[in-house]
């Protein structure tokens, strides 16, 4: 969720490997005590790197291991707690296109249909012609962001309009608007290009064929199905429901000492990336949407079709579905998404099969620097998240922490 200016599109995740079998805190076997041990010395050392609080939640089927390390306030040095409530950013993007696959599965939108048959007010004449429910999910509508235009002050290394907007009231249709007004990125169809604003008309969507707002039918129909139980859109209400976190913005250096925005109206994210949530639920999310218990067979499987992501030079960097990444791991394929809003960043991955899950939340983003030439350089964390992603996601696997090079989104 953070704007296009500032928002690392890819970096290289490689890392070292758990030993076989998920820990479990309720299991004393030596192995699952190692295992434990190792989990959480992984987490520990991302606090270690410069983190100043990260928290996870790591799922095998019905087993579930929770941890985790640093500080959720550096004025008074309050411990982070595993069940941290966090401010998710576009990981609700996956929540919503669950929504629209649902009304997908009962024939009252259809994937390839025209947007403008469903909202021609928003996306009228020729873009509403051209532009399908597909393409808005899977980011190749050519439609800009608007998160560019609403904090354009980020691109000059300033927070002025991050702060001054921190209790504004955005309603979706003048985000939307902001976005449609944008120069287009693409033609229609014509390549991937990241924007918030594909999903905030999604939202508006399935507003338009349910006849009830967004938040409300995400709530009942995959929220509470999914089984999480502490996870909820907190509309217009700025402040965090139960515990949690501050959330550190350095912007990549500029800003010192970071800013704090834990309370912020996330109105502006709307059903893009408005969704607070924690760790062990969003586990329990991907658990559902993989193991299909949330879309059926062939809606879930439109989820996992793919379109190339390709970089500014044209490079290909990872393969995008609808409101899932694709990964190929050295213990399997995963799917998942990441999310990041101002002072916080979440990632959620889950094996194919929706067997194995991982999520993580950080309490700072833009947490690396910036090199004169306006490229990031690589923070110690960046290395400390590499072990702990593979560690966890790929147990039984080698050790060598440089043979399993993989490219992981930052979206």
């Amino acid at each position: 969720m953070l704007t296009k200016k500032w928002r690392r599109t890819w970096r290289t995740y490689v890392g070292a490997v758990l030993m076989s079998g998920l820990a479990l805190p309720a299991l004393t076997s030596s192995p699952a005590v190692a295992a434990t041990a190792r989990l959480q010395r992984s987490l520990d050392a991302v606090h270690a790197a410069g983190m100043p609080g990260v928290y996870a939640a790591v799922r095998d089927g019905g087993r579930t291991w929770k941890g985790a390390s640093g500080v959720a306030d550096t004025s008074t040095g309050r411990p982070v707690t595993p069940d941290s409530r966090h401010r998710i950013g576009s990981i609700t993007k996956t929540l919503t296109a669950t929504a629209v696959l649902q009304q997908v599965a009962q024939g009252r939108i259809a994937l390839d249909a025209p947007i403008g048959r469903y909202l021609p007010d928003l996306v009228p004449g020729e873009r509403g012609r051209q532009i399908t429910v597909r393409m808005l999910l899977n980011h190749t509508s050519g439609i800009n962001d608007y998160d560019d235009a609403v904090f354009a002050s980020l691109g000059q290394g300033s927070t002025a309009d991050l702060d001054r907007y921190r209790f504004h009231t955005f309603r979706p249709e003048e985000l939307v608007r902001i976005g449609m007004n944008r120069p287009a990125t693409n033609e229609p169809g014509a390549k991937w290009a990241y924007s918030n604003t594909n999903y905030v008309l999604a939202g508006l969507l399935l507003e338009k064929v349910t006849g009830r707002p967004a938040a409300t039918y995400i709530t009942e129909h995959v929220i509470r199905p999914a089984g999480m139980r502490h996870t909820y859109f907190p509309g217009t209400n700025p402040y965090i429901a139960g515990p949690h976190s501050k959330a550190y913005y350095p912007l990549y250096g500029l800003v010192d000492p970071p800013g704090e925005y834990s309370v912020y109206n996330m109105s502006w994210a709307s059903t893009a990336g408005e969704v607070v949530s924690t760790m062990a639920d969003l586990d329990a999310f991907y658990a559902a949407l993989l193991g299909g218990r949330l879309v059926p067979a062939a809606e879930l499987a439109e989820m996992e079709r793919t379109v190339p992501m390709l970089d500014a030079s044209g490079a290909h960097v990872g393969d995008y579905g609808l409101a899932l990444f694709r990964l190929d791991l050295p213990c399997g394929r995963v799917w998942g998404h990441d999310g990041a809003v101002f002072g916080m960043e979440t990632m959620a991955l889950s094996s194919a099969d929706g067997r194995r899950q991982l999520a993580y939340g950080l309490n700072e983003s833009t947490y690396q620097h910036l090199k004169a030439d306006g490229t990031l350089e690589e923070s110690p964390i960046d290395d400390a998240l590499r072990a702990f992603i593979l560690g966890a996601m790929c147990p039984g696997g080698s050790s060598d922490t440089s043979a399993h090079p993989l490219r992981l989104p930052k979206l």
